[in-house]
């Protein structure tokens, strides 16, 4: 990304993620459902895992979405982590 982002902005582009994946419909979940209400499973957390690497240039272990199991207090950790 060029510009930084906020954590609304990671929120975002994590939730867009979520239905890009097919897990669920905008507007069925909200960005402090679980993951593991929203049908995480551990290939998609690998597989989220490395888009955030490559969208935000951070590295980050897929134990992380067991950490911070909301799309809230993920996209506010990856804030801390430097998620630009």
């Amino acid at each position: 990304m060029d510009a930084i982002a906020t954590e609304t902005d990671v929120q975002a582009w994590l939730a867009s993620r979520v239905v890009t994946y097919g897990k669920k419909l905008p507007g069925d979940f909200s960005v402090d459902t679980d993951f593991a209400d929203i049908g995480l499973d551990s290939v998609y957390a690998l597989t989220l895992c490395g888009d955030i690497e490559d969208e935000y240039d951070i590295e980050v272990d897929p134990e992380i979405m067991w950490d911070y199991s909301t799309i809230r207090s993920l996209a506010e950790h990856l804030g801390e982590l430097g998620a630009r």
